[in-house]
């Protein structure tokens, strides 16, 4: 079910997950074109979503330093110069590569690291730089990709999507043990550029999100690209109180063919001419909301450093209040709260709320799943230290016979009623036979219903 947003068509066609088939044209952008001899700072000057979504201005305030983020994708390489101390751990959910989560696996290896660069790159020195003293915490090298959280941590969480799994775990195991694993080590904000052709997820992942939910984790999805198939928003970008995120083209409109509509999009941000960096150290021009959703995680990273007590749904308040309105006046399914400004979420005063804007997943399954939300049920795994669910596993009601007393009153109510209809057709052919003897007793009475005074014949 599960796919890579970051694609267009030119790529091919995907295979078919468990669940629905997966989109044509995954992960990377029709026209993903590397051009490892050209200098990196070159990429850096292609950055323009740094300065024109506010980004470069909100690092007045904050960087992202002490934040995790947790990127559920093919996997982060964690060697790649500008991600140079960024990754601070990870994990494989897909049974099919490393435990640390950093080989780039799947129908598309380099999505993960193509995200990552984009969520916290840190940049790096030029090969032949002469020798100069240390630069001060924070300070991104000049050359290469910087993210939008260049102090944020990675935590790099690797599955298999887009071609069969050679381990043979689907997207219904993988995901929700991604998001488990990202939650219990530590993560504050999850970004998942995936979807897929289908508004609906499977049942097994309800639990995970509700236990990001209530562990006040900041989720942030991919809401898909025309191109690669999605006309509409697929899961898990319409699962409540997740943070959507939409695509622009360089005009800052809708993008046509690197963004899907739906209701459950919260904002919009830049989807295409986007570049990022490759496994081995190289560099992509790509497009697509895969690339979206990492800047607004990364806005959600600045935030969550800034305000450390903030809550999740602060968090996502807080971005979705400050964007630009577009479109339509109001909330729309092409832009949703509106554009993305980064210099506004961490700058501006924006009042609190006392729910989520897009929602609440545990409202979601207490109506739609009639889930006990009561009693944590522990999630069975040999491999992985997951936190324990917060719903049980659906079950179906067991057949109960009913008892003696109830069908002994059943059957005198029954009775009952048989003897009086019984009675009543009696009375009536007793009734119809007296009428046949005696006319006058089917004589009718006036409209008034006042008694007529007949008198009998020859009397006076």
């Amino acid at each position: 079910m599960a796919i890579f947003n970051g694609a267009t068509a030119a790529l091919g066609k995907a295979a078919k997950a468990l669940l629905v088939m997966l989109l044509s044209g995954l992960f990377v952008a029709a026209g993903v074109t590397t051009a490892p001899a050209a200098r990196a700072d070159e990429w850096r000057d292609k950055q323009y979503w740094l300065k024109e979504s506010g980004i470069t201005e909100a690092w007045k305030v904050s960087k992202g330093a002490g934040v995790k983020v947790a990127v559920i994708d093919s996997g982060v390489d964690a060697k790649h110069p500008d991600l140079k101390g960024a990754v601070s751990g990870g994990f494989d959910a897909s049974g099919s590569g490393e435990a640390d989560g950093q080989k780039s696996i799947g129908a598309k290896p380099e999505h993960g690291t193509l995200v990552a660069t984009i969520l916290a790159g840190r940049g790096h020195q030029p090969k032949d730089a002469s020798p100069s003293p240390v630069p001060k915490t924070g300070a991104a090298g000049p050359d290469g990709m910087v993210g939008v959280a260049p102090e944020a941590e990675i935590l790099s969480v690797s599955t298999w999507l887009g071609s069969p799994n050679p381990s043979g775990k689907s997207d219904q195991d993988q995901i929700p043990e991604a998001v488990r694993w990202a939650v219990d080590n530590g993560a504050k904000v999850i970004n998942i550029s995936l979807g897929s052709t289908t508004p609906q997820w499977p049942q097994s992942w309800d639990a995970a999100f509700l236990y990001a939910e209530q562990k006040d984790v900041v989720i942030v999805a991919a809401a898909g690209n025309r191109v690669g198939g999605n006309v509409q928003v697929g899961a898990p970008a319409t699962i409540p109180g997740v943070l959507t995120v939409a695509g622009l083209d360089r005009k800052g409109v809708a993008s046509v063919d690197a963004s899907s509509q739906g209701i459950s999009i919260g904002v919009a941000a830049p989807a295409e001419d986007l570049i990022g960096g490759l496994p081995g150290g190289g560099y992509a021009e790509w497009e697509g909301t895969s690339g979206s959703a990492p800047m607004v995680a990364g806005v959600a990273a600045l935030i969550r450093s800034k305000w450390p007590e903030m809550s999740a749904e602060q968090v996502i308040n807080r971005i979705v209040a400050t964007a630009k309105d577009a479109g339509p006046s109001g909330k729309d399914p092409l832009y949703g709260f509106g554009v993305l400004d980064a210099a506004a979420a961490l700058k501006d005063d924006v009042p609190e709320v006392s729910a989520n804007p897009l929602g609440s997943i545990a409202e979601w399954i207490r109506v739609h799943r009639r889930g006990n939300l009561s009693t944590p049920v522990p999630l069975p795994t040999a491999e992985v230290p997951s936190a324990v669910p917060t719903l049980p596993e659906a079950t179906v009601p067991a057949v109960k016979a009913p008892s003696p007393r109830d069908s002994a009153v059943g059957a005198a109510v029954v009775i009952g009623f048989s003897v009086l209809f019984v009675a009543i057709i009696a009375a009536a052919a007793v009734q119809l036979r007296r009428a046949a003897k005696d006319p006058s007793l089917t004589r009718e009475e006036p409209a008034t219903g006042a008694v007529e005074k007949v008198d009998s014949p020859g009397k006076s």
